[in-house]
């Protein structure tokens, strides 16, 4: 916040700055990033909620990400969606009961040469096969 002064216009960026750190945004980092910058809560919140990369919650310990852009999609991203969604019982921006994985999707990861593309703990995985995709997420649940 020093490194913009307290401007009112870096909010997006020390909410980023914030989450980087902390893992999410809790309702005390979003109270004291707002009253810092002088905005009012309601617009932190809402700028919070309204774009897709905060989070509110803690991650996992491992973050499962699948790209669901065009080329993703059409090599077959919604049927990798699908088998983690069964596989671990929960939907895409939600955490397995035991915080050991978040399963996330993302509009586009900017390797579409190399899709379907998952990432996994942030490493770009190209041409993810459905088995290749559930064995990496068996080796992260029995660790």
């Amino acid at each position: 916040m020093r490194k913009n002064g307290f401007a009112r216009y870096a909010l997006i960026e020390t909410l980023h700055t914030v989450q980087s750190s902390f893992g999410y945004l809790d309702d005390d980092s979003i109270r004291f990033v707002a009253n810092s910058l002088r905005v009012p809560l309601s617009q932190a919140y809402g700028v919070v909620t309204f774009y897709h990369y905060f989070s509110l919650k803690p991650p996992g310990k491992h973050t499962l990400t699948i790209c669901a852009g065009t080329a993703c999609y059409i090599k077959g991203s919604a049927k990798l969606v699908d088998a983690a969604e069964k596989r671990l019982g929960i939907a895409p921006g939600q955490t397995t009961g035991d915080g050991k994985i978040s399963l996330m999707t993302a509009r586009c990861v900017g390797a579409c040469s190399r899709a379907p593309v998952v990432l996994c703990d942030g490493e770009v995985e190209g041409e993810m096969s459905g088995s290749q995709m559930l064995e990496q997420l068996e080796r992260w649940a029995v660790e």
